[in-house]
């Protein structure tokens, strides 16, 4: 049987420009009780603060909503004809921190002008790379799956619109390589006896647990989000002082986590090869 946790995180992450972000809000919950919002020393979560926390875990399922990759099986490379595509996610995430390195606040908005990175990208301006891809761009294998589940994935690769990824996931891959040897990240790692875990999720899996329909899935009251936590058989959350997306979503995705965590098959979906688990990962929560 899978490993049973204390505790389960839900970190709605940003990847925008600056030092303190409104867009992060994180919120943790016990196996049966109500989520609760984690509060940060400011007014805002900064992503040093959030990479400074999850330092500080311990027997917790931790969720964030980032892509923690970006397409290798299609082409059999991150970065087809480049001769320095890193092998693997590790060495991709430490690709990333390295070309970023010069730039504050965990961001990576550098790194996608460089010279041959940009050919893959579709950035502002109407700059699409010619690697880009057709369409809605290179996908990886649960993107694909989540597609076939009805859900909206965004290729890790587009950087413009609301919809848009890229720019978390850029920013994400920067904080898995300096939590490296820290806190472990499934699949990439296999799940530890004991100590703190992370995976990817997308926040819109729990809403759908929660029954609210695609499109509908945002909640600004406490009606609302109490409503959806009792579908998933919470008790009811604290008042907050204001509601609002990023907050409500990381409630949910908390709560939704508690549940999803013991369905063992959610941690062997049948697509998951090991080639995967080393280059792509996988979406927690798609069977």
């Amino acid at each position: 049987m899978t490993r049973r946790f204390a505790r389960f995180a839900c970190i709605d992450w940003s990847g925008a420009a600056g030092a303190f972000q409104p867009g992060i809000a994180v919120a943790v919950c016990e196996a049966d009780g109500p989520p609760a919002l984690v509060e940060p020393e400011g007014r805002h979560w900064s992503r040093e603060a959030v990479l400074h926390w999850l330092k500080r875990q311990d027997d917790m399922l931790v969720g964030i909503d980032f892509s923690a990759a970006f397409p290798f099986a299609d082409a059999g490379a991150y970065f087809p004809g480049w001769a320095e595509s890193p092998p693997d996610a590790r060495a991709l995430w430490a690709l990333v921190d390295r070309m970023a390195a010069g730039e504050p606040h965990l961001g990576a908005s550098t790194l996608v002008d460089h010279a041959e990175l940009a050919r893959h990208f579709r950035r502002h301006g109407g700059r699409t790379g010619d690697l880009f891809g057709m369409g809605l761009g290179r996908m990886r294998v649960t993107e694909r799956a989540a597609q076939a589940a009805g859900l909206a994935p965004s290729s890790s690769f587009n950087l413009v619109g609301a919809a848009q990824v890229g720019k978390a996931s850029l920013t994400g891959m920067r904080l898995l390589h300096r939590l490296a040897g820290r806190v472990p990240v499934w699949p990439f790692d296999p799940v530890p006896a004991s100590g703190p875990l992370i995976v990817e999720i997308y926040t819109s899996l729990a809403a759908r647990a929660a029954g609210l329909a695609r499109g509908r899935s945002k909640m600004r009251s406490a009606e609302a989000l109490d409503a959806a936590l009792a579908a998933l058989g919470h008790a009811p959350h604290a008042p907050l002082g204001r509601y609002d997306d990023h907050r409500t979503d990381a409630l949910l995705g908390a709560a939704w986590l508690a549940g999803a965590a013991r369905d063992e098959a959610l941690w062997h979906p049948a697509s998951l090869t090991p080639v995967l688990a080393e280059t792509e990962g996988w979406t927690f929560g798609l069977a």
